[in-house]
């Protein structure tokens, strides 16, 4: 179980492909443990060459956990945020790219292939515009700019994201009913999962670690995270923005901003795709990663 020492936190994460592989370090959405890059899919990222590096968000999975912080007050995080004030957070989108940027260190690489879906888009955004130095390539799946004017959730899949699950100590089976619903609500309209590989992930995640108020931190970073608009138009490295266009959390507008405003991205827009990765279009988000990283 290896876990590197990041500023006295400490964050899980595993290395698959060769020495000599392409480095691609993956960074996942909110609430979500680095197992949804799914061993399938890594193993397709491997055999096209590179060195693919998961990792544990910090406050979820089996990095550090902040659970003595409590709940952040996202009334008063979006309060703050627009009367100009700064939020007061447990820690920001900016403290989590810079762990994964730690990671880099602790493995020795100077300078990486990033990719991370959802909040991991946001959070390899503000890696490739803090830490320019350190960034070959930067693909941004199933995420946006924090353009405040981009269009919202749908009402459905805003109330699946955000509504409290049953306690699972106390209800596994409705807890694993909850994680199942969500999953089907922000899924792909043209590649609906089986229910039995909807339960067999939600086991999965739920027996390596169950930590609910993780999400409520990681959701407040959100939250109070920046319009990065001016920013990504300064990056010059090879960018890649993947969105499937049925997206019901994350519109698809939330792309096609995001490779609007990133002078150098190639946008790949997925018909029926929603906020997953079904396997039918593994090979096209791959193509997306490779046209950054055949860049670089």
């Amino acid at each position: 179980m290896p876990k590197a020492d990041i500023g006295g936190l400490q964050i899980y994460y595993d290395v698959a492909g060769p020495e000599d592989g392409r480095p691609l370090l993956l960074v996942s959405g909110v609430g979500t443990q680095c197992i949804r890059w799914k061993a399938d899919l890594v193993g397709r990222m491997v055999a096209r060459g590179y060195r693919v590096i998961r990792m544990d968000n910090r406050d979820i999975g089996l990095s550090t956990k902040f659970t003595d912080l409590g709940i952040p007050d996202f009334r008063q995080i979006l309060d703050d945020k627009q009367a100009g004030r700064v939020p007061q957070l447990p820690y920001t989108l900016s403290d989590m790219a810079g762990d994964g940027i730690g990671l880099l260190d602790h493995l020795g690489i100077d300078r990486a292939h990033i990719c991370g879906f959802s909040m991991g888009g946001m959070i390899v955004q503000l890696m490739a515009i803090e830490h320019t130095d350190r960034v070959l390539s930067m693909t941004s799946i199933m995420s946006n700019t924090g353009n405040p004017d981009l269009p919202p959730a749908t009402p459905e899949a805003r109330q699946a994201l955000t509504t409290p699950r049953p306690d699972a100590r106390t209800d596994r089976e409705g807890f694993l009913r909850s994680r199942m619903e969500t999953d089907r609500v922000i899924g792909s309209p043209a590649y609906p999962v089986p229910d039995a590989v909807l339960r067999a992930e939600a086991e999965e995640n739920l027996d390596r670690s169950y930590h609910p108020t993780g999400f409520s931190r990681q959701y407040a970073a959100i939250l109070a995270t920046r319009d990065r608009r001016a920013e990504l138009r300064q990056l010059t490295m090879p960018v890649s923005v993947i969105h499937g266009t049925d997206d019901p959390l994350v519109p698809v507008e939330g792309g096609r901003d995001t490779a609007a405003n990133c002078p150098t991205a190639q946008l790949f827009e997925i018909e029926g795709m929603g906020h997953n990765f079904p396997v039918e279009v593994y090979d096209r988000v791959l193509d997306g990663i490779d046209a950054a990283a055949n860049r670089a």
